[in-house]
């Protein structure tokens, strides 16, 4: 099993325009999948998951469709506290969230102070994340430390995802294939899953394809193989 695993959650609006409805319907089903996956990662035991939920550029879209998202960001950290809280879950953000409005910033923190001590599945939601951006705060903070001659692990320290395993597998929904201004550091070595389906239809089989696809995958990390 993948002990981290990392997805871009893509085509809620895609999903939304085939069916001739708003793009906010689109994403509200997108959450559905959200609560699913998580859930599924818990049971399979896997470490880490981290979803990729509003990018640095994501603030260019229409005021009305972030308006939205915000919305729903604020109603599922409410509704999904007690959940993570008792299924031993803890709660982490990748990003910078002091562009949010005050009251979600407080659920966020709410949120993560709440389940700090659970040690089952490690969750991350990527809000306002941008990796360039990661990288470039990260040697903010090297400067910072007077640290002139920094080490891989000196910058990996200095990321959002510091103590944490790279991904060992990402999957991207909706067929786009690109990496998208996400992890570009921890995504070194990882496997990368394409699908095609858009993810509000992203299902537990959907899901279990994924990791079986990367089950058979030979990971040699840059060196080889001999054979026996």
């Amino acid at each position: 099993m993948p002990k981290h695993v990392a997805i871009i959650m893509d085509g809620n609006g895609r999903w939304a325009k085939k069916r001739l409805l708003p793009r906010i319907i689109g994403h509200t089903n997108g959450v559905k999948t959200v609560k699913n996956i998580v859930e599924l990662s818990r049971k399979l035991n896997i470490r880490v998951l981290t979803l990729y939920a509003f990018s640095t550029e994501n603030w260019t879209r229409p005021e009305e469709e972030v308006k939205g998202l915000m919305s729903l960001l604020k109603k599922y950290l409410k509704n999904e506290l007690e959940n993570m809280k008792n299924n031993n879950i803890s709660f982490k953000i990748l990003g910078d969230i002091s562009k949010f409005s005050q009251d979600i910033q407080n659920e966020i923190n709410n949120a993560i102070e709440q389940t700090k001590t659970n040690n089952g599945l490690i969750f991350n939601l990527a809000l306002n994340y941008g990796s360039r951006q990661e990288i470039l705060r990260a040697f903010k903070i090297l400067i910072e430390k007077n640290i002139t001659n920094p080490s891989i692990q000196d910058i990996s320290n200095a990321l959002y995802t510091a103590g944490l395993p790279d991904p060992d597998l990402l999957i991207r929904t909706s067929g786009e294939i690109r990496i998208s201004n996400f992890l570009l550091w921890q995504l070194a070595y990882t496997e990368i899953y394409i699908t095609d389906v858009l993810w509000p239809d992203f299902s537990e089989e959907e899901f279990y394809k994924a990791i079986i696809n990367f089950q058979k995958r030979d990971r040699r990390f840059g060196g080889i193989k001999e054979d026996k």
